[in-house]
């Protein structure tokens, strides 16, 4: 399977966001990583789910039932897509945030004062704020240290995984950088001190298949809304592990995996727009099951946006006046997301000056926050932010350099 600039054409199509102009020119949308376009087959799927069995769950007539089957149906469409074992692994809520948070409390349960957690400093606060609240508890909550090359301080990792840490939390690719983490690293200091190990895997899973299974983690998070679908939280949690735990829950929620993290009524229709956006995917790839066309198309897709991403980065570094932050992109395993600044021009001010051009692109920190502290970018406004994304092509990227020229050029 190869996914080039004429699949991309073909793909443009499926689109109808793409088709808008705004100030004469059209959209670029280069924001993927605050969240994606998505395709007509997700929208026809919303859509479809309000014309006919819009409902609650678990009564006894037709369009309960229906709304029970195609939620159903979903849990395990995602649990082929991140290579979980079984639908049980799959819980949905309302974005990953409030599922990491839901979360917390029930870990926090099953800890005491002085049990250690780990924490990095490259991770989204939504990967970060859950557990600092630990602290209140008595909990102590370490954090790994960011270099300046946009990785993480693996040695450091080493030195604060002891055998007071329970958890270790991490995010699987930064938001903010682009940078992939060591997830094996990670699972291997773990394992050796008895921890779980979280993953955040917002950032990653629109861009490199996930295999839950074989990263061994024992809760995995990310956001369907990265990944051409609508706006739902996802958690995967190892088989067997969520029954253990005690999330809030009310007396009335069912007390067993994977809806007992699950709070209140579900969005039903954004539930079935998930389903459609994954089978939107796999339409890209080959195999003879839904998990090999995921990944066929996941991996062809992969190479498209690096190939957009290691090209821009290349070409607006050599721009005078331009920082690239982050790390390069000799390696496959690289997100395609760039960050720079540009010297004397604050990132908002240069995020409304290339939207006025049609070219949106977003700046500031995030809610990395800590990483754009770290790496002392706080105070002039953190930096503006290109993420490319199956619908990109060249000619919005040739577009976006002639304005930083611009931009740079005072």
């Amino acid at each position: 399977m190869v996914f080039d600039e004429k699949t991309c054409a073909r793909c443009r199509a499926d689109f109808p966001s793409l088709a808008r102009i705004h100030n004469g020119f059209e959209l670029a949308y280069l924001d993927g990583p605050g969240g994606t376009q998505v395709p007509w087959k997700v929208i026809d799927a919303v859509s479809w789910y309000y014309k006919t069995c819009n409902s609650n769950t678990h009564g006894m007539f037709v369009t309960t039932n229906e709304s029970d089957a195609a939620i159903q149906e979903t849990r395990e469409t995602v649990a082929a897509f991140l290579g979980a074992p079984d639908w049980r692994c799959i819980s949905f809520g309302h974005n990953m945030t409030t599922l990491n948070f839901s979360l917390s409390h029930a870990l926090a349960r099953e800890m005491k004062p002085g049990d250690e957690v780990v924490i990095t400093e490259l991770d989204h606060e939504a990967n970060r704020g859950p557990w600092l609240n630990l602290v209140e508890r008595g909990i102590v909550v370490k954090e790994v240290k960011l270099l300046p090359t946009g990785r993480l301080d693996l040695a450091d990792m080493a030195e604060k995984i002891t055998p007071k840490t329970r958890l270790v939390a991490m995010g699987f690719s930064s938001n903010a950088l682009g940078t992939v983490n060591d997830v094996a690293e990670a699972r291997r200091l773990s394992r050796a001190v008895g921890a779980w190990l979280l993953v955040d895997a917002v950032h990653y899973a629109p861009h490199f298949p996930v295999d839950a299974a074989a990263l061994d983690v024992d809760f995995l998070l990310c956001s369907a809304y990265k990944f051409y679908a609508p706006h739902v939280g996802i958690l995967y949690c190892r088989p067997g592990l969520l029954d253990s735990l005690t999330p809030d829950r009310l007396r009335t929620q069912e007390n067993a995996a994977p809806f007992k993290i699950e709070t209140g009524t579900l969005n039903h229709a954004a539930i079935v727009g998930v389903k459609a956006g994954i089978e939107y995917i796999a339409s890209w790839g080959e195999g003879p099951d839904l998990r090999s066309r995921i990944v066929s198309a996941m991996n062809a897709i992969a190479a498209y946006e690096h190939g957009l991403a290691s090209e821009y980065y290349e070409k607006v570094k050599a721009i005078p006046g331009v920082t690239v932050w982050g790390t390069d992109f000799s390696s496959r395993h690289r997100a395609p997301t760039v960050s720079i600044t540009i010297d004397g021009v604050h990132p908002a001010d240069a995020a409304k000056a290339l939207g006025e051009k049609g070219l949106l692109v977003w700046d500031g920190d995030f809610y990395a926050v800590r990483a754009i502290e770290v790496l002392g970018l706080a105070e002039t406004g953190g930096v503006i932010r290109v993420g490319f994304s199956m619908y990109n092509t060249r000619e919005e990227t040739a577009r976006l350099l002639d304005e930083i020229r611009r931009l740079a050029r005072g």
